[in-house]
């Protein structure tokens, strides 16, 4: 102990502190009783301000208040009182020590720009989270503006701390940047384009959060749950989550469905393949035989009615059943698709109802039902346009008409 006594009294000596010791002696002491104060002062700092806040906060009936809580930017806040006393007594407590009291009071001056920074980002989440709730905010891309104004303040923080380190001019800084803007585009050139993308698609109200979009590229067929500056969250159908970048969405095509959301119903259109064989002029038998069928028996009367005027009119040998004019089964067909979707309780009378004729392929003649489901939910829209088809397909040998199947016996 003797020895270790001697060698720190020689330590000094030869150092040519011995003259500094009380000095130092004083700064120890004096350092330590502030950084107890400190702690004291942030511990009743944090627990007052904070308790007074969540107080007020549960209170009030406005949730914005709820969100400064939960974001804890009263946390932040309180951090104001003990860094403000630091920097008001440093140069007070190392006024011998002016090297030490440079290097600190660069120290806590960064921790102000951090903290201000902070500050900042837990308030922008507040706003963000108070206007998502909403419902005039809810489909529209928060995350996107709050994380470019967030690289703004990151910005702005790191050339303030930049010159507080080189005490060199913030314009000096700004100077380098600009002479390296090739290098920053392409390091931030993803971040760029989803800015511009983000405005792009806010303005233009391409998506929205909420939106049915189908994305075939990237396998995305679902609802949007997120849109921040780099990428479009997609929650699929099956639950799955796919991520496009935001910027693909100005420079590729996709399918929003929205429109049809929006509508008064959910689009049908699908076809019936029939036998082209099987289509043909129908006899007054065949006439007679399908007016017991309701939907169609006023229109049969009336139509039969008048080509029969016509052909009296003209003459027309009907010996031959293709001279003058006539009643086809696939025609009457369509009619009754027509009528049969008029009163279907579940189609949209006031959208479009058609019943139409295709080109002829190899593999028969469609007839396309064109109309919309009053129901857009997928489920029920499923069922009712297997009920219509169901219905069809039982329908159609009525009509002395065959659906085409293709023959995969051995002999053909």
């Amino acid at each position: 102990m003797k020895e270790l006594t001697r060698y720190f009294y020689y330590f000094f000596i030869e150092r040519g502190f011995s003259e500094n010791l009380s000095e130092y002696l004083n700064l120890v002491i004096g350092t330590s009783i502030l950084v107890a104060v400190l702690f004291i002062v942030h511990f009743i700092t944090k627990k007052v301000f904070i308790s007074i806040f969540k107080a007020y906060a549960s209170r009030s009936k406005n949730t914005f208040d709820d969100y400064l809580v939960k974001n804890k930017t009263f946390n932040h806040l309180a951090h104001i009182i003990p860094l403000s006393m630091v920097i008001w007594i440093l140069p007070e407590l190392f006024i011998a020590f002016p090297t030490t009291e440079k290097y600190l009071e660069l120290l806590f001056d960064i921790m102000a720009i951090v903290l201000v920074i902070w500050i900042l980002r837990s308030i922008l989440r507040t706003f963000r989270d108070f206007l998502k709730s909403l419902e005039s905010f809810k489909d529209k891309p928060i995350d996107s503006y709050v994380q470019v104004f967030m690289i703004f303040v990151w910005s702005i923080g790191a050339i303030l701390v930049f010159s507080s380190i080189t005490g060199k001019s913030i314009w000096t800084f700004l100077t380098a940047l600009g002479a390296m803007s090739a290098v920053i585009l392409l390091i931030f050139k993803d971040t760029i384009l989803g800015f511009v993308a983000s405005i792009q698609v806010a303005v233009n109200d391409t998506v929205r959060i909420g939106d049915w979009i189908t994305m075939e590229k990237y396998g995305a067929d679902g609802d949007v749950v997120e849109i921040n500056l780099s990428s479009v969250k997609v929650q699929n159908f099956d639950k799955t989550i796919t991520t496009i970048p935001t910027y693909h969405l100005i420079s590729e095509s996709f399918r929003n469905w929205r429109g049809m959301m929006d509508s008064g119903g959910r689009r049908i259109k699908r076809s019936l393949l029939i036998k082209t064989s099987s289509i043909s002029f129908l006899s007054k038998e065949d006439i007679k035989r399908l007016e017991s069928i309701e939907l169609i028996k006023d229109y049969l009367k009336i139509a039969q009615s008048k080509i029969d005027s016509f052909n009296t009119e003209h003459n027309i040998d009907k010996n031959i059943l293709i001279n003058g004019r006539n009643l086809s089964n696939m025609g009457v067909f369509r009619v009754y698709v027509e009528s049969y979707l008029e009163n279907h309780p579940y189609i949209n009378k006031e959208m479009t109802i058609m019943s139409r004729q295709l080109a002829p392929t190899a593999q028969g003649t469609p007839l396309e039902i064109y109309a919309f489901s009053n129901d857009k939910v997928w489920k029920n829209y499923e069922k009712i346009v297997a009920d219509i088809f169901d219905h069809l397909l039982s329908a159609i040998p009525y009509f002395n008409l065959e659906v085409f199947e293709l023959d995969y016996s051995p002999e053909n």
